[in-house]
């Protein structure tokens, strides 16, 4: 174990003061022997010894006394940024605490084909960062072969019933249930969460959050032609507030199937209810500036 520079600049100060210590001792006992190699009487060897042992205790008591003043500054030192790092702390803990936003799902949850003037934008600029890849789906297919997938849209209704208003909603995982079997979607591989279109409804005044699934043709996730029934919604999500504050929950929806479609194949499904559970504190979104 490496020991502490103090404990090394003491154990320093000690061996060199021992050593002076001894040689002074030594000038004494040998006063005789040093007054015959330097010459002159034995009160000049005297004086000698006597400015060397005032010169060493000078030396010591300033170098003890600048050390102390050292140690003394670097404790102090330690403490203001301790104390510093404390304020920011509570600063930062005092701000997530009073400027967070909470949603809750209502309404109506509409899924249909999304529109393919935005699908030709997505291919186009290839940037999945507004949708989301079921979980077998290599992205970069998508890219290359975009006739072989569906493209779907899920739009939902929220309202904000704890916080400030929201700047911005994320996804990081979405899964479908039906029948025990899994359809889950991921965000793109270069993007560790999904960004979800906020709309506000003039006519309705409500907010909505849309959000893009590709899924491959062949797959039974979704037919617009037919009435598709789910058992389970499950969305993991962060939502940012207008003051960059973020909190990652889950959001499980209970819902009502559908009986019928709309005539451009939409499926409509009535939301009973929705929960929101919290997966940690929350913080400030570092990131904040730059997703906007």
């Amino acid at each position: 174990m490496q020991k502490p520079p103090k404990i090394k600049f003491l154990m320093i100060l000690l061996i060199v003061s021992g050593i002076v210590l001894i040689g002074t001792l030594l000038s004494l006992v040998y006063a005789r022997q040093l007054e015959e190699a330097f010459g002159g009487n034995s009160g000049t060897i005297g004086i000698r010894i006597a400015v060397l042992i005032v010169t060493f205790a000078a030396f010591l008591s300033s170098t003890v006394f600048s050390f102390l003043v050292y140690n003394h500054n670097r404790t102090v030192s330690k403490i203001n940024d301790d104390t510093n790092k404390r304020s920011e702390l509570f600063r930062n803990l005092q701000f997530t605490s009073t400027n967070y936003s909470i949603i809750e799902f209502m309404d109506r949850m509409l899924i249909y084909t999304e529109s393919s003037r935005y699908v030709d934008k997505f291919i186009k600029n290839r940037d999945g960062s507004f949708h989301m890849f079921e979980s077998s789906i290599n992205e970069n297919d998508v890219f290359n072969h975009p006739d072989k997938y569906q493209y779907i849209s899920v739009k939902i209704p929220f309202k904000v019933v704890e916080g400030k208003q929201i700047s911005k909603i994320t996804f990081n995982r979405l899964k479908y249930e039906r029948d025990n079997v899994n359809y889950e979607f991921i965000p793109p591989a270069e993007h560790e969460e999904t960004r979800a279109y906020l709309l506000y409804n003039e006519y309705t005044k409500r907010n909505n959050i849309i959000v893009n699934l590709v899924v491959k043709k062949d797959s039974n996730f979704f037919d617009p032609k037919s009435i598709n029934v789910f058992s389970k919604i499950k969305i993991s999500l962060n939502i940012t507030s207008l003051l960059s504050v973020t909190v990652k929950g889950t959001s499980e929806l209970y819902f009502i199937n559908p009986e019928q479609i709309e005539g451009d194949g939409t499926n409509t499904y009535r939301i009973n209810s929705s929960n929101f559970v919290i997966k940690g504190m929350p913080f400030i979104d570092e990131n904040f500036d730059d997703a906007n």
